[in-house]
């Protein structure tokens, strides 16, 4: 005997919708449908970074290499002696 909980979610939901609908005086025939409409616009926004951007990126890229070749160079000199 298992059950998910995600199961006994959508038990506990459909017993309160039945409630609700008890509750207003609606019946089955008033229900709205179990389908959801989605609209939706996509629009294209551009590419890449800007001008900025780049600048930044390449900049972070040199001091990561930087700070790597760095790093092999102690570490070349702490083995070396």
């Amino acid at each position: 005997y298992s059950t998910t909980l995600g199961a006994l979610r959508q038990a506990r939901a459909d017993y309160r919708a039945a409630q609700e609908h008890a509750a207003l005086g609606l019946d089955d025939h008033d229900r709205e449908p179990d389908t959801v409409l989605v609209l939706a616009d996509w629009q294209y926004a551009g590419h890449g970074h800007t001008p900025g951007e780049s600048v930044l990126a390449a900049t972070i890229a040199r001091n990561l290499q930087l700070n790597r070749e760095t790093a092999r160079e102690e570490l070349a000199a702490l083995e070396g002696a």
